[in-house]
């Protein structure tokens, strides 16, 4: 079959080319139905615990999407009539923001005092340009010890204040609805700095985040695959020295690209910031065919080949490992899918679909490209083994002390894995030079962080909020969560109730507690929210019934393994002091917590799987049960070293690394095979020993295998170049580990198969001369019985 196709190839080059052109143009042409959701709720699946638990909250209370508008006057002081009026101002025009529903700031507040029998409830701010010192100073003492208001709306320095947009999306077009919403608040933004000059103005929120999230795929696709198709054509074109081959690679790159993402956008891929890296994984993959292909047919014309003789020759020799490496890769991407975060799927997904397509084009395009194109190369020796015979000497000759020295490195590095903390901050997936995350990191260090827990506590029975002794355990809880380490702020209905109480005690400050009455409760809450103007109801703390309500609690940025403790110990706070209460807790961070926790978990089972089926493949592929137990070694070395090392320097393990062990999996398979493919050529059909298979598989592969590295290491080497964190620590830590796959594949590899077969080679050794041996003494025995 394959001799058919080689055949066809090579007779009608110019037919295979217009023929998969046309079929590449049919399929990229779906591109135009990719579309990109930047909204963080992609990252979890629709049966995603604490997605379910989040959304079954939004649905009871006010959505919590919201634009953070962090204002910094220029001289440090929010309370001046000058900053106050133009805060006053900005909440106005915050109404103006596409589907907000609610505006808070430090000038809308709404204040409750006493005024003889009577309670008034206004905005702590009314005429800003009006104020003297006196009322001035008055407001500042409200505002920074009013526990609504400071750490969440206010610093307790007075020098920065929020003006907090919550925005309900209507969720008909996300695509539309979040650009949207970002766009106004920039304009926003660069009016008011127009006309307050000298204050600054940061912007953060969950809307931001998710517009960051789109932002930063978008400048990727802009940069960094550019620049990567730069770094390929520059390494193949002086590597190899081919303007042709050169030619020839970036088209096929091109193809599997656009063929792959086209059938992503028919089969109804929607576009993330983990899967819009996927471009820039399959350039890098689809160069390591075309590298072993172009390697192999010069190597077979500097020897005085003909060119369509040396292409059929290197596709011979190179068509099975090509197709392993191209199969294993795919199933260790294809192990993505154990996630449990849908980007990663798809990621997995579109990157073992453009790896099976860039082979097919490796083996019939490719070639019929270099058929076409003029490609002349001197006939003479291979000068360029040197290098190689070089290394092949040193490993042959240094193999007693290589195989147990790399073996301690190996230990060594390995021993540094359980450094790794999980540790997943959704505001950290974006590096500093982003803007939201320098607006939030300003915002967690002057006024309060975005890691967040929603509590959702039900008394069980139709207006049972007002209920004495549901008030009590959420006032005791509400006091017990603001004495928790790291804990920023805390929202909840019982301050108010206890300033209502207080007002309505003529501001007695001893009456600044709970109503013991549950009816005296309802009537001030009801009073309350009568006076309450429209967009400020308690519908953002109470659900409609009054059953419910709930507290916010702002924290410090906390890991992965904090949270969950966090949610942990409030659990055990209600067992143990209020276990006749349901309490439901959800929020972002939390589901970017728990999803961390279980894609480890669930990635290490699916590698397991992977590898599994690998080495399966390889003992089919290879003939060999013993050289596919083998393979485990050196497939499974690099990503242990790699994470040990990651532990040592870094030592943070999120959602997007726990990945890189199924992912790496089948790239790093690549240098394995080849490498025993051409080992075991040596020994089956040249009858070669264990040192002179090893100068063969040095001699014929080593080159490429370097080269390909160099590419990969250079293309992920690229993507940890991006802003985008994830991207970023996936492309550092998949660099490293193909890296050294390499140097295990050079330095531990050749020696632990010389130890094995001399091994294998003394027993039958042994066994020869023991055969020898017998049959010698009953040579003599026969021969003594005719003596006689």
């Amino acid at each position: 079959m394959k001799d058919k196709i080689f055949d066809f190839v090579g007779k009608h080059p110019i037919w295979v080319i217009l023929v998969s052109l046309i079929l590449v143009f049919t399929a990229a042409s779906g591109a135009q139905h990719l579309v990109f959701k930047s909204d963080y709720r992609v990252f979890f699946g629709e049966d995603n615990p604490q997605l379910i638990a989040f959304e079954s909250m939004q649905k009871v209370y006010t959505k919590s999407d919201n634009v953070s508008f962090v204002v910094v006057p220029a001289d440090g002081n929010v309370f001046t009539p000058e900053h106050l009026g133009a805060l006053k101002k900005l909440t106005k025009d915050a109404w103006q923001v596409p589907y907000s529903t609610r505006v808070d700031s430090v000038t809308n507040f709404q204040y409750t005092y006493a005024e003889e029998d009577d309670m008034i409830v206004e905005d702590l701010v009314m005429n800003p340009d009006r104020l003297n010192a006196a009322q001035l100073e008055n407001i500042k003492r409200i505002a920074i010890s009013e526990p609504q208001l400071v750490n969440k709306i206010v610093s307790e320095l007075g020098h920065v204040s929020v003006v907090n947009v919550t925005v309900q999306f209507p969720g008909i077009d996300p695509i539309v609805e979040f650009p949207e919403v970002a766009s106004k608040v920039r304009e926003m933004k660069a009016q008011f700095l127009a006309e307050n000059p000298g204050t600054e103005v940061y912007l953060s929120g969950m809307v931001m985040m998710n517009t960051a999230f789109s932002e930063a795929a978008m400048n990727d696709g802009s940069t960094l695959i550019p620049l990567m198709f730069l770094v390929v054509i520059i390494v193949i074109g002086v590597l190899l020295r081919t303007i042709s081959g050169t030619i020839a690679t970036v088209t096929i790159i091109i193809m599997s690209i656009a063929a792959t993402m086209g059938l992503a956008g028919w089969m109804g891929f929607y576009l993330t910031g983990p899967s819009s890296s996927a471009p820039t994984m399959i350039l890098t993959l689809a160069v390591a065919d075309c590298i072993h292909i172009l390697t192999s047919m010069f190597y077979e014309m500097r020897h005085g080949a003909e060119k369509r003789q040396a292409i059929r020759r290197s596709l011979e020799v190179n068509l099975q490992p090509i197709f392993l490496t191209s199969i294993t890769t795919a199933i260790g991407f294809l192990t993505m899918n154990f996630s449990d975060s849908p980007p990663f799927w798809d990621l997995g997904n579109l990157v073992a679909i453009g790896v099976m397509l860039a082979f097919v084009f490796s083996v019939t395009v490719f070639p019929a490209l270099l058929t076409v194109l003029p490609i002349r190369v001197k006939v003479q020796e291979e000068d360029k083994q040197d290098n190689m015979t070089a290394l092949a000497n040193f490993v042959v000759s240094k193999r007693k002390l290589l195989l147990p020295l790399v073996s301690v490195l190996i230990i060594a590095s390995a021993a540094f894995i359980p450094n790794n903390e999980l540790n997943d901050d959704f505001v950290k997936y974006f590096d500093e030079t982003v803007p939201y995350r320098s607006a939030t990191d300003f915002m967690q260090e002057n006024v309060s962080g975005m890691t967040v827990l929603e509590l959702s506590i039900k008394s069980g029975e139709q207006s049972g909020i007002n209920s004495p002794q549901f008030l009590k355990t959420v006032s005791d809880f509400s006091d017990w969560l603001r004495s928790q380490p790291k804990m920023d702020h805390v929202n909840t209905i019982t301050d108010t109730l206890k300033r209502l109480n207080m007002n309505m005690h003529a501001d007695d400050p001893a009456w600044y507690k709970l109503p013991t009455n549950q009816e005296m409760a309802a009537q001030y809450l009801l009073l309350y929210e009568m006076s309450l103007p429209y967009g400020l109801d308690l519908n953002n703390q109470l659900d409609v019934a009054k059953s419910s309500t709930r507290v916010v609690a702002t924290y410090e940025n906390l890991s992965s393994n904090e949270m969950i403790a966090a949610e942990k110990s409030i659990n055990d706070w209600f067992a143990v002091n209020a276990p006749q209460y349901q309490v439901d807790i959800a929020s972002p961070s939390l589901m970017f917590a728990h999803i961390g926790q279980r894609s480890i978990i669930s990635m290490l089972g699916g590698t397991t799987i992977a590898l599994l089926l690998i080495s399966v493949l390889l003992g089919f592929a290879l003939k060999s049960w013993r050289y596919g137990l083998v393979s485990l070694i050196p497939n499974l070395v690099p990503a242990a070293m790699a994470f040990g090392i990651w532990g040592l320097a870094n030592g943070q393990i999120g959602m997007s690394l726990s990945v890189v062990a199924g992912m790496t999996l089948g790239i790093v398979v690549d240098d394995t095979v080849h490498f025993l493919s051409k080992y075991l050529r040596a020994r089956r059909e040249g009858q070669a020993d264990s040192m002179a298979a090893v100068h063969y598989a040095f001699g014929n592969v080593g080159t490429a295998l370097w080269i390909t590295t160099f590419v990969l290491v250079a293309g992920f080497m690229v993507l940890a170049q991006s802003t985008f964190k994830m991207n970023a620590d996936m492309g550092m830590l998949t660099a490293m580990t193909i890296f050294i796959a390499l140097v295990v594949d050079f330095l531990f590899l050749p020696p632990l198969l010389m130890a094995i077969d001399k091994s294998v080679e003394k027993k039958k050794a042994n066994a020869d001369v023991s055969k020898a041996s017998g049959e010698h003494s009953e040579t003599k025995n026969n021969s003594s019985e005719v003596t006689v």
